[in-house]
């Protein structure tokens, strides 16, 4: 997702570009992720910096995915279905009075709920429930929609995409990084690299400092019901669990977060997990097709913030480390890293993203 964007946006200001993929375009975290843009609900204490940044990333959304749609005939599903975060005990509802006074101090829009109003938005919602915060302005989209659409838009705007392509070195001039050699001994020459390996952006020797970022596995279950019927009309999401209802009938339930390195296994025990969790906040779950059970790893930070621009050697830029936030940031990020690729500067809101925050960055 974050590499497609980027050499879209890239090819449209007039680079010429190319993306090497290691397996199919959309086939790693984007593959697995739900799509939730989340700029509200996702906010953590000590993270306060990423409000800013993500919600320029939710407000390019709608142009992003109608010029998308334009351009490769894909409906990406930009829906602004907005979220309800609820409670389903007393401790639970203390955590989320705590994260809704946390959205007071930042200027946010959530709302407080009683668990009558947040039943009006989700009938179906466990009795249990007692009371919660809406985040009406947030949003989803299909991310195997949006990977497709990416590849098409790249191309139309000029730019090459070689899959099954694998990079294994880099290209030098003296300290300056020129280029890349793929596993089959193919040199790529370029003024520029930009490394958006996602989780596996540590593993590429390209730099001299590897990039700090770790896998942070996820695992995501994908249910149907009969016709578009759907348990809820907004994503509901708990302190464990998320539920992301589709207009298409699909019903995404997710995810774990767990340190296990490059494990893709999909476990009996984080199946078992997501379902336990999604029925209790919505019962319903329980009549619905399980369709697909999928691991997927997101790129964690020191910070869980993005890395965004130069990175070590002359020539490299990276753009990784988004966490659990990469389809919500991905129209910011590109536009960021377009800006930078180009000696300009990027927005305000991506400046406290510098990759250089945690290692050495060099003007090229």
């Amino acid at each position: 997702m974050i590499g497609l964007a980027c050499g879209w946006r890239a090819a449209q200001r007039g680079l010429r570009v190319c993306v090497l993929e290691r397996g199919q375009p959309g086939c790693g975290a984007t593959y697995a992720a739900a799509g939730v843009l989340a700029p509200e609900t996702d906010v953590e204490p000590g993270r306060e910096a990423f409000v800013p940044l993500a919600h320029r990333s939710a407000d390019l959304y709608p142009g992003f995915a109608a010029e998308l749609a334009e351009i490769s005939g894909l409906d990406i599903a930009y829906e602004r279905s907005g979220t309800l975060y609820v409670a389903l005990d007393r401790d639970e509802l203390e955590a989320i009075r705590r994260e809704h006074e946390l959205h007071r101090r930042l200027g946010l829009s959530t709302e407080w709920l009683s668990a009558g109003a947040c039943r009006v938005l989700a009938p179906g919602l466990a009795p249990q429930c007692a009371g919660g915060l809406h985040a009406p302005h947030e949003a989803q989209v299909d991310p195997r929609i949006l990977g497709a659409a990416l590849a098409a838009a790249l191309r139309s705007a000029g730019g090459e995409l070689r899959a099954g392509a694998h990079v294994v070195d880099g290209v030098r001039d003296g300290g300056r990084l020129c280029g890349v050699v793929t596993a089959d001994g193919a040199r790529v020459l370029a003024a520029r690299v930009l490394l958006a390996a996602g989780a596996w952006s540590a593993s590429c020797a390209l730099g001299q400092e590897p990039v700090p970022v770790r896998p942070v596995k996820g695992q995501v279950l994908r249910l149907r019901g009969p016709g578009d019927a759907r348990p809820a009309e907004c994503m509901v999401r708990t302190e464990r669990v998320y539920v992301v209802p589709r207009r298409s009938g699909e019903v995404v339930v997710g995810a774990s977060v767990e340190e296990h390195g490059f494990d893709t296994t999909v476990t009996a025990g984080g199946v078992y997990e997501l379902l336990r969790e999604a029925y209790r906040a919505l019962p319903d779950i329980a009549e619905l097709e399980l369709v697909e059970a999928f691991a997927g790893l997101r790129p964690g930070s020191p910070d869980n913030g993005p890395l965004l621009g130069e990175w070590g050697d002359e020539g490299l830029f990276v753009a990784t480390g988004h966490h659990r936030n990469g389809i919500l940031l991905a129209p910011v990020t590109a536009e960021a890293i377009a800006a930078l690729l180009l000696d300009e500067e990027p927005a305000a809101e991506a400046v406290p993203f510098a990759a250089a925050r945690f290692g050495t960055a060099v003007r090229a």
